[in-house]
């Protein structure tokens, strides 16, 4: 299993460093509807879409609102999602209670809908907006952030976890998560927010706001794994596909990126550091 994850992610891993780093905003858009498109082809399996046409379907509808969106202000999507995932904390502090309300067919996949389309909207609006912050108006480093506090909270939480996690999470939607885990990675985040804003000799003012967008960046990336945990512990599966050998399915890899680059997108537009732009 650990040879085949490590080969998988030797071949995905320039792969996605070149579609992220290296094409312009419309071969990025494009890169990212691809990789959102195949994340909708797993979300009809976990909406219950079993057979392949309905999840094809599915796929194909989600690709079409992401053309349909091309060159449209990101604003109203983004606000969107920051009310969306206000309404999946309830939904998975809650769970099981509250299941029947949203566990038909056709709620999950409006579900995926207001999961998948914003973390594609926030994606492009980051490559696309115009960025300033401290001495540095580079938007792949602002992608290149948003990644990292995904991974930072992931690699703080795990360390933290196992050696403080004794109160769980979420135990009846993700049993291995602990508070402990949480904080662990918040704090991972926190520091890196600080360390990021001296490389880019950002004021005091600059880093006290970069470390709080991050915080609450990094806790709502906890929120996009447990909602994925969540369905596919209602639809009884443990991956939600198996296109990645080693690694699960496209969702397993970005479920807290989904969360984490609409919400962090609309923080730093609010604050100003990047320009209202379109998709």
């Amino acid at each position: 299993m650990l040879k085949t994850r490590i080969i998988t992610a030797l071949i995905l891993a320039p792969i996605a460093i070149g579609g992220i780093f290296f094409l312009p905003s419309m071969g990025f858009a494009l890169f990212t509807a691809a990789i959102i498109t195949l994340g909708a082809w797993e979300w009809a399996n976990m909406s219950g879409l079993e057979n392949q046409p309905g999840r094809i379907g599915y796929a194909a509808v989600i690709a079409v609102i992401l053309y349909s969106l091309l060159g449209v202000s990101a604003a109203a999507v983004l606000w969107l999602a920051l009310l969306w995932w206000i309404v999946c904390f309830l939904l998975v502090r809650s769970y099981p209670a509250g299941s029947e309300r949203w566990g038909s067919v056709p709620v999950r996949a409006l579900m995926g809908v207001l999961v998948l389309v914003p973390a594609w909207v926030g994606l492009n609006h980051l490559r696309a907006g115009s960025f300033q912050f401290g001495d540095t108006d580079n938007n792949l480093l602002v992608i290149l952030y948003v990644f990292c506090i995904v991974w930072v909270a992931d690699i703080g939480a795990y360390f933290a976890g196992r050696a403080f996690g004794k109160a769980k999470l979420a135990p009846r939607v993700s049993p291995g998560k602990s508070w402990a885990g949480v904080w662990g990675g918040l704090a991972a985040v926190g520091v890196f927010a600080i360390v990021a804003s001296t490389l880019v000799s950002a004021s005091t003012a600059e880093t006290m706001l970069l470390v709080a967008a991050s915080l609450i960046t990094g806790l709502v990336s906890v929120l996009g794994d447990l909602l994925e945990s969540m369905l596919k512990r209602f639809r009884g599966i443990k991956d939600s596909s198996r296109l990645l050998p080693g690694h699960g399915g496209i969702m397993d890899r970005i479920d807290s990126l989904t969360a984490a680059a609409p919400v962090f997108a609309l923080i730093i537009t609010q604050l100003g550091w990047l320009t209202a732009g379109h998709v």
